[in-house]
């Protein structure tokens, strides 16, 4: 009878640890699911399809080859109209006739705020949105097409399987008082952060340790291993975290992700910070994103 009793508590242990991987590989499958649908959404990363870097003085935007700011071919009227830039101020004038749009309502004349500190003012026309970004003391116009070839031509997210190996239980060690540092796009562009720490954690007896940056109370990392160039995009991931708790911080490396520059070249994604190049094979999260060929 006691045997019996071991067998179906033994029998108990293994279905429950059977639901937990269950429940676990469902919730990542459906987080990878909802990201997708971000990228494919309206207005996502697949869309952006224009980087301009405005000069001083007037900067016109249409679809006529002498417009500085092009959009594309039919996409609008040849002129649009003027972003007007100086002393880091951009005021933006629709051409006579054009519906240009923010926030659903028409718009003559307007200074337009960037996206740092933020939120940006957008313009749309038809399926067309621009806005002002600020990156390193530089203003450019960011374009979003959501008829871009890239969004219509994009054909899903590719991922290692999902393994709860690669959920790490990382001890966090604070920096007391966080320290600054200076983040590195891939533009060139070097911009401040603060880090308020490190995650160490182990693979193969072997301490590793990664620096994030601290956006809305969460933890952002980016880095790079050696999958990347390989099996993982080129210059590394992303990986958001929530706020360590008691010590530790949760590095689920089943959710990392590719930069937006994966996909798109008119972005500016930050680089991993030297001490965020692991020399490991990390076999998780996203792999590399292979965009069609053209014409094809």
């Amino acid at each position: 009878m006691r045997k019996i009793r071991l067998l179906a508590f033994t029998a108990l242990l293994a279905g429950g640890t059977l639901l937990a991987q269950t429940s676990y590989k469902a919730e990542i499958e459906q987080w990878r699911k909802e990201r997708e649908a971000n990228l494919r959404k309206d207005n996502g990363w697949l869309s952006v399809a224009g980087l301009f870097w405005l000069k001083n003085g007037e900067n016109r935007v249409g679809t006529a080859t002498s417009d500085e700011i092009a959009l594309p071919p039919q996409s609008a009227p040849a002129r649009v109209g003027s972003f007007i830039f100086r002393n880091g101020k951009t005021v933006f004038t629709a051409e006579s006739g054009v519906d240009v749009r923010v926030a659903g309502k028409p718009v003559r004349t307007l200074e337009m705020k960037p996206d740092v500190p933020g939120p940006a003012d957008i313009l749309t026309i038809g399926a067309l949105s621009m806005f002002v970004i600020e990156r390193g003391g530089r203003y450019a116009i960011r374009l979003r097409d959501n008829n871009s070839s890239i969004r219509k031509q994009f054909s899903g997210l590719h991922w290692f399987a999902v393994d709860e190996t690669w959920r790490i239980r990382a001890k966090w060690v604070p920096y007391n008082p966080p320290k600054k540092i200076g983040v590195l796009d891939i533009l060139g562009i070097t911009e401040q952060a603060i880090c308020p720490g490190y995650a160490a954690f182990t693979v193969a007896g072997k301490e590793y340790r990664l620096e994030p940056t601290e956006e809305d109370g969460q933890l952002f990392f980016v880095f790079r291993d050696l999958t990347a160039g390989k099996e993982t995009y080129p210059s590394g991931r992303f990986l958001d975290a929530a706020a360590p708790r008691d010590g530790y911080v949760i590095l689920d490396v089943n959710k990392a992700y590719n930069p937006p520059c994966a996909f798109t070249p008119y972005a500016t994604c930050p680089l991993p910070l030297p001490q965020n190049r692991l020399q490991v094979r990390i076999p998780a999260g996203e792999l590399v994103h292979h965009p069609p060929t053209p014409g094809k």
